[in-house]
């Protein structure tokens, strides 16, 4: 069975650093893995990729020592399922604004007896070749990361709540669709409330991620790190972009 590599890194107190595709992308995940990262965002919120897609992008994720998460589209059973099914290690899940979705959610992606999730063969079982049932059963459960979203005002207005969920292993925290629930108060205010979601998160025991990054938000990005983040999630067409940038006027001085 594989080890969460994120997981495993945010245990031995290390910050994990992960990039968002929201395209069908093999070897950005591969390139992702070769150059370090820790883990991958399949997003399949915003992304066109359906699972047949997603499973290829886990295989390259697995290839290159990666963990693949991926950002569902919505919180039914089924879709859970599917995903998980794919051999993804972890799902972050948009708008969970109270604790009773929180609760659905994790009991949704754990077997028995943390949660309900349907038995079936496949690659996130290894193909049955992992142990028995209850071993493999036993190991899925406490490898994946089930990861709610906290974007909306309901949701901090609900943190204690979700916080309280026991199969909920780390709250992803972006600043986006926040500011938008928020009535677009302006940036300070804004990272004030997400700061403030991180301190509750940390004291709680959870582990916290920060989403809504920007390549060159570097001060930023530390300061969140120093505050006890434990993930950072970075859009990798942002990070061409820089790239391509730099790379141009580099050359353009030369």
């Amino acid at each position: 069975m594989r080890i969460n590599k994120l997981k495993q890194t945010i245990i031995d107190g290390n910050v994990g650093f992960g990039g968002i595709i929201s395209g069908n992308s093999p070897e950005i995940v591969e390139l992702l893995g070769a150059i370090g990262y820790d883990f991958v965002m399949i997003d399949c919120e915003h992304g066109p990729m359906d699972v047949a897609q997603v499973e290829n992008m886990v295989r390259a994720a697995e290839a290159f020592n990666i963990t693949p998460l991926a950002r569902i589209p919505d919180h039914s059973d089924t879709t859970i399922l599917r995903f998980l099914d794919r051999g993804i290690q972890g799902i972050i899940v948009p708008h969970v604004n109270t604790g009773e979705q929180a609760e659905s959610i994790a009991r949704a992606a754990r077997y028995y007896p943390e949660g309900h999730r349907g038995v079936g063969g496949g690659r996130s079982t290894d193909y049955g070749m992992g142990g028995s049932r209850e071993e493999s059963a036993e190991w899925i459960n406490s490898s994946i990361m089930v990861i709610p979203m906290i974007e909306e005002v309901e949701a901090i207005e609900n943190l204690d709540d979700i916080l309280a969920v026991k199969g909920i292993d780390m709250l992803h925290v972006v600043s986006g669709d926040l500011s938008q629930s928020m009535g677009y108060p302006g940036q300070d205010v804004v990272w004030k409330a997400m700061d403030d979601v991180v301190k509750r998160t940390r004291e709680s025991g959870k582990f916290v991620s920060v989403g809504g990054n920007s390549p060159t938000g570097t001060k930023r990005v530390a300061n969140l790190i120093n505050q006890g983040v434990n993930a950072i999630t970075i859009g990798t067409l942002g990070l061409l972009s820089l790239a391509a940038q730099r790379f141009r006027e580099e050359v353009g001085t030369q």
